[in-house]
């Protein structure tokens, strides 16, 4: 047995040097006997050894706290206190310290490209040329809960589908439903401690410290119902194209090795089609549909759509929305990534369902989670970083961060230092670049014909 006294640690930088800890260290060493203190008769040698003992020397370069001096803002009208702000939240300690990384992380994540990574023998041909290692970026995934979309992180989210600033969109049904509902009619601002009784009387709905009338939903189901109708069209259409191809085949004699399906929706399908057609430049679905921003929802169910497929399949049976389509399709983007970011917003679905799809290629590049969720029950909306690196869900050469603290306050701060800097120069940089290399043909040849 080893009578070493050093034990492996878990550092998330380093207050000590190297990846173990001397355990003597930890304990209270006596203070030499011509130390003043010590030679004290009136200080007990147990106590003075216990609160004045010497301290290891930090390593040279140790990162110091120290919060933003707002001093360096006066009489200077040209500085962006908000910039100076976010870039000393790095070191200011505790959660500020987590929004500044996760700034960092961010930036890394819209940074990257393959070209930072060496080709080495064994790796694509295809990948060799560093022209075509300059083109292919990370695909960022964004997730959001429902209630992102209640409150004003709506206009954030939008800016960013708006700008193609990410690839993927994960989120529930409210997620989808509070956006084109506020296409109709405004959310208000109400107060936690509103009476839910008499809030009931009145026919309006609290999501925390905002208001949502009876008539919001009303007006999206007077919209959303004559869709579901014409979704269905669409879908006895093309089964009835699909069968009259195959009779056609038989009658003729004709071995039809087309295997192909018939036509059936999808969550991300009908999500779509709802964006395509409330065609409102203040939704995030409309942005999404018009740049093909892929937005998946599985429990699209869960909400007011769910009650109106349930009443619409009393009226007309036969509606089919099939979600096995959509876990292949967002299991392939992730797993045709040559590197992933996650970005996600609150926890439960939205977080599980990206983390597992980035676990079909061995975990994500980057990762940011904002949520006040905590570990100690054993949920996936509080699971930490570290957490999911167990699981292959995030790399385990990635540096993910988290930040405990509502998003609605986190992400805007966070945006602002990250996306919403200097847009126009992002956009010429990722001009023509992919996240996967056999979607390099397509974008030339879209360039060329443009």
């Amino acid at each position: 047995m080893s009578t070493s006294n050093k034990e492996p640690i878990a550092s998330s930088g380093a207050l000590l040097e190297g990846d173990t800890v001397d355990r003597t260290i930890l304990k209270a060493a006596p203070l030499a006997k011509d130390n003043p203190v010590s030679a004290n008769p009136h200080i007990p040698s147990v106590s003075a050894s216990a609160v004045l003992g010497e301290s290891s020397t930090m390593p040279e370069g140790s990162t110091q706290c120290r919060g933003f001096d707002f001093n360096s803002t006066l009489n200077n009208t040209s500085k962006d206190v908000l910039e100076g702000l976010l870039k000393a939240f790095t070191t200011t300690g505790f959660q500020a310290s987590n929004v500044g990384l996760a700034v960092e992380q961010i930036r890394r994540m819209r940074q990257w490209r393959l070209s930072d990574t060496e080709w080495k023998e064994g790796d694509d041909e295809a990948l060799k040329p560093i022209e075509v290692r300059q083109r292919i970026r990370a695909r960022i995934f964004l997730g959001y809960t429902s209630n992102q979309i209640s409150c004003g992180q709506r206009e954030v989210i939008k800016f960013l589908v708006q700008h193609k600033m990410v690839d993927v969109l994960v989120t529930t049904a409210g997620g989808i439903e509070e956006d084109i509902i506020k296409c109709f009619e405004p959310t208000f601002m109400g107060d936690f401690k509103l009476n839910g009784r008499e809030l009931r009387k009145k026919g309006i709905n609290r999501i925390g410290n905002l208001l949502v009338p009876n008539k919001n939903y009303c007006d999206f189901e007077d919209w959303m119902s004559p869709l579901i109708d014409s979704m269905h069209d669409y879908q006895d259409q093309q089964w009835k194209e699909w069968a009259q191809k195959k009779q056609s085949a038989n009658n003729n004699g004709d071995d039809d090795d087309d295997n192909t399906p018939p036509f059936v929706w999808t969550p991300s399908k009908v999500i779509r089609k709802m964006g395509l057609a409330i065609n409102n430049p203040d939704s995030v679905l409309y942005w999404a549909a018009k740049h093909n921003i892929p937005v998946f929802s599985p429990a699209l169910t869960d909400g007011s759509v769910g009650d109106m497929l349930y009443f619409h399949s009393y009226k007309r049976p036969g509606f089919i929305l099939d979600t096995n389509h959509d876990i292949r399709a967002m299991n392939d983007l992730a797993v045709q990534s040559h590197h992933t970011g996650m970005i996600i917003l609150g926890g439960g679905l939205v977080k599980h369902h990206i983390c597992n799809a980035n676990l079909m290629r061995n975990g994500a590049n980057f990762a940011v989670f904002i949520n006040t969720g905590q570990e100690y029950d054993g949920s996936d909306s509080g699971a930490s970083p570290d957490e999911a690196l167990s699981w292959g869900k995030i790399a385990i050469t990635a540096q993910p961060v988290k930040v405990c603290c509502d998003a609605s306050i986190a992400f805007p701060l966070i945006v602002s230092q990250t996306f919403a800097k200097n847009v126009d120069e992002w956009k010429e940089q990722t001009k023509d670049t992919v996240c996967w290399i056999d979607d390099l043909d397509s974008t030339t040849s879209t360039t060329t014909t443009s």
